[in-house]
């Protein structure tokens, strides 16, 4: 069964959500895993792709939009609403939905977004999980 971690940034804290992203995707990279990031739109997905060439200096994390444009093996796909290619064991959602697909992997990563707004849509997510019997773990990240 498809285990979620909620990762909750703190107000005022620093960087952003999709900072956070891009460290989590990190992460999951240096364990061995792919990774597929399913932004709300065409836009957010190739900030982040822009994102993840320069937001820790030094770093590298092979990447690519998805679909991708010729036939390359990357361990990270970013995309939206498009369904992601079978091989990730991680999907960062970074949509205000649920995406149909989620239980396709092995770990889900939502990241709430501080503010009133995004922690509501964060509970809505949290609800639809728990309703479903999935195993929930919170994260509260710190400032």
């Amino acid at each position: 069964m498809t285990r979620i971690d909620f990762y909750i940034l703190p107000e005022g804290g620093t960087g952003g959500h999709e900072a956070v992203s891009c460290r989590l995707v990190e992460k999951v990279y240096k364990l061995g895993m792919n990774v597929y990031v399913h932004t709300d739109s065409a836009e957010q997905a190739r900030r982040m792709d822009e994102l993840l060439w320069t937001f820790r200096a030094g770093s590298f994390l092979p990447h690519a939009l998805h679909p991708p444009n010729d036939d390359d093996e990357v361990p990270v796909r970013i995309g939206s609403g498009d369904q992601p290619w079978d091989d990730a064991q991680v999907l960062i959602n970074l949509s205000v939905d649920v995406p149909l697909f989620f239980s396709r992997f092995e770990r889900v990563a939502e990241v709430v977004i501080p503010g009133e707004a995004g922690k509501a849509q964060g509970r809505e997510r949290y609800r639809f999980y728990r309703d479903r019997g999935y195993p929930l773990q919170s994260h509260n990240l710190p400032g």
